[in-house]
């Protein structure tokens, strides 16, 4: 389709092959304007739903910034303002929410109470709902022109964190059409309008000349959905590409360091040991266990350094974990396994687990017991892994879900009631300190709260945090001001521009 605008010079075609080699221009440092300032990237994954908000392509929406939510998250995870600038509780249930004055949407509507309210109440009522209000009840109510009443079911402290969702973005009544379908072009508030989407292969966004902030400096997007890793970094390396995500581990030394850029991911790599049944029923193996594992082989040679050591169960993605992490105070002394039969289980879908297991196998065989692997895709592993059929389980795991907090995956995964316990884990006073930590307010007393939950955790030895993952974002010499988000949800935004400038491809 011709779209009528012009593109500036590339360096070749993005595709596998991506054989020229790149080009250079006269070294600057002024702002590309007019179509030469759009901005290039290149996705890891296509839209799986039609770049429907409701489900996981509203993360593409929320790194365009072409959507925009109630609240934002800071990177302690407060809630800040966006399309919301004040907010409080009202009484348990209710929230009141003072919406931004004069904003307006792509297609020329105004931001009102009513519109919210609809945006709220289509997403509680879809089938599925979003992922953040699993198990939530919600319901929105406008209050005049600007202010909303948001209602849960039950006491929601982190209700406004729970808003700033990208899968709760705010679009324009044109955006909700016939069966439940909801279309985000030209009906969002952010300050780029997405104009087109090409399937599964691209989407094309424009700068919005109206938006309610600060005028964006770069003059569009153009977006492609590159599913090969290898196709992705010759992207950057040959100049086809301004922006691209999730380089391999593999393709990150054939790039010019500069153009590397290491984010921390929420995502920690810990083996779960079972605590209802087997040989690590006993705390003693359990901490025999502990003591064997050698966390930096396997960041050495599973992640090849690009990844961090793991100190507790939250990384370097919260950085305020590290800073309030008291030492376990009573750690399990190890036994001796003496030749004690284990089972170790990962799954293939991310291939380096096996890997993982391997090394894990050796070091726990070192130590003295008799280990015995499993490998399977996780469908096909999962449902006996939570059954509690083996002995160890190697799990790749996000500590914090869509609210930017950990105590869901804490609970899920350490309570005696979580449906993702593993571990077979069951402690009163684990459960009573996730409980506290679930009641307090966003802030400094709920973060105590939550590394207090987490050292209760580490003592029982039922689960051994291995290391912190990183994804690595490439970015060209000309681009300036991407965003580096732990959490996946901004990308570009208005600040985000391209700089005239000696173009290094970033080949070695």
């Amino acid at each position: 389709m011709n779209t009528g605008k012009t593109f500036r010079p590339v360096c070749g075609l993005l595709s596998a092959t991506l054989l020229l080699t790149g080009c250079f221009n006269e070294t600057q440092d002024e702002p590309v304007s007019g179509n030469e300032g759009r901005i290039r990237v290149a996705h890891l994954q296509p839209p799986r739903s039609g770049l429907t908000p409701l489900s996981d392509d509203a993360f593409k929406l929320s790194r365009w910034s072409t959507a925009e939510t109630l609240v934002v998250l800071d990177s302690a995870g407060e809630a800040q303002p966006a399309l919301s600038t004040k907010w409080q509780p009202i009484n348990d249930t209710t929230w009141r929410f003072e919406l931004r004055p004069d904003v307006r949407f792509h297609d020329d509507s105004t931001l009102t109470a009513q519109v919210v309210a609809n945006a709220l109440n289509v997403a509680a009522n879809a089938t599925p709902k979003p992922r953040i209000l699993d198990g939530v009840k919600l319901t929105a109510k406008a209050e005049g022109d600007s202010t909303v009443l948001v209602t849960t079911a039950n006491k929601d402290a982190l209700l406004p964190q729970r808003l700033s969702s990208p899968q709760l973005a705010i679009l324009s009544l044109n955006a909700y059409k016939e069966n439940s379908v909801v279309d985000p072009v030209n009906t969002g508030t952010g300050p780029f309008i997405l104009r087109r989407v090409d399937g599964t292969s691209s989407a094309s966004l424009d700068r919005f000349e109206g938006y309610w902030g600060e005028k964006p400096k770069a003059s569009g997007i153009d977006a492609s959905f590159v599913p090969d890793g290898t196709a992705r970094a010759a992207a950057l390396r040959t100049g086809t590409a301004d922006v691209v995500e999730a380089i391999p581990v593999s393709q990150a030394p054939l790039l010019e360091p500069s153009l590397v850029h290491e984010v921390p991911m929420p995502r920690t790599n810990t083996l779960y040991l079972n605590t209802a049944r087997g040989v690590m029923k006993d705390p003693a193996m359990r901490a025999a266990v502990r003591d064997a594992v050698n966390r930096q082989q396997l960041v050495d040679n599973v992640y090849e350094h690009h990844a961090d050591v793991a100190q507790g169960l939250l990384g370097p993605a919260l950085p305020w974990a590290a800073k309030l992490r008291k030492p376990v105070a009573d750690p399990g002394t190890a036994g001796t396994p003496d030749g004690a039969s284990l089972t170790l289980a990962t799954f293939s879908d991310r291939p380096e687990l096996p890997e993982v297991a391997v090394y894990l196998a050796q070091q726990l065989a070192a130590a003295g017991f008799t280990v015995k692997q499993v490998v399977r895709e996780y469908a096909q592993i999962e449902a006996d892994a939570l059954a509690g059929k083996f002995d160890a389980f190697i799990l790749s795991r996000a500590t914090v879900l869509d609210s930017g907090d950990p105590v869901a995956y804490m609970y899920s995964d350490f309570s005696c009631e979580g449906s993702f316990n593993i571990s077979q884990l069951c402690r009163p006073e684990i459960d009573a300190a996730l409980i506290k930590a679930g009641e307090i307010p966003a802030g400094e007393a709920r973060r105590q709260a939550i590394m207090e939950a987490e050292n209760l955790i580490l003592a029982s030895d039922a689960a051994i945090p291995l290391l912190h993952e990183r994804v690595i974002q490439g970015e060209s010499a000309v681009l300036k001001n991407a965003q580096r988000d732990p959490r996946e949800r901004t990308l570009i935004d208005g600040k985000t521009q391209l700089v005239s400038g000696d173009q290094n491809t970033g080949a070695l």
